[in-house]
């Protein structure tokens, strides 16, 4: 059950964008621009709002792989995979990113809610690869020691 605040803020949301089940996705959109996922039951509570099926505000959501259901971290880091980056061995960037982080293929945020890796087709940075960004931001031409260099910075701005 979430907290009562993520109600508060939805409702705050839908009276910006009106409560019509044309506003579905742009509700969406705000609620996970606002905590870098979007929570099921707020989705849930959305739906009754806007008049619509669950199902059918979760078929929108699950239609668009920009959504996400999975809660994130504060530093949501993203490795390009595209042929750029991954001829200039983004993939010993990602293994690096794993390794500082005690995450995998298939855990990708770190258990104090810090990090989440993802990887993505591409950045669109093409002439910086390899290429990744830490909450839109682009870091380019990295390296496994950048990686280090970064991850201990991130850390250390944590407390921001």
């Amino acid at each position: 059950m979430l907290e009562q605040f993520y109600y508060e803020k939805a409702d705050e949301i839908i009276a910006e964008h009106g409560n019509e089940q044309r506003s579905l996705i742009p509700i969406m959109q705000d609620i996970q621009s606002e905590y870098r996922y979007l929570p099921p039951e707020l989705l849930n509570y959305v739906a009754k709002k806007l008049g619509i099926t669950e199902a059918k505000a979760f078929s929108v959501a699950t239609f668009y792989e920009n959504f996400s259901f999975d809660q994130k971290g504060k530093y949501v880091i993203k490795v390009c995979d595209g042929t750029a980056c991954h001829v200039r061995k983004s993939t010993a960037i990602l293994d690096k990113l794993y390794s500082e982080l005690g995450l995998s293929k298939s855990k990708h945020t770190t258990d104090d809610m810090l990090f989440t890796v993802e990887t993505v087709s591409c950045l669109g940075a093409c002439g910086l690869a390899p290429a990744l960004t830490v909450n839109d931001k682009v870091h380019p031409s990295m390296t496994p020691d950048k990686v280090v260099e970064l991850i201990a910075e991130l850390r250390g701005g944590a407390d921001e």
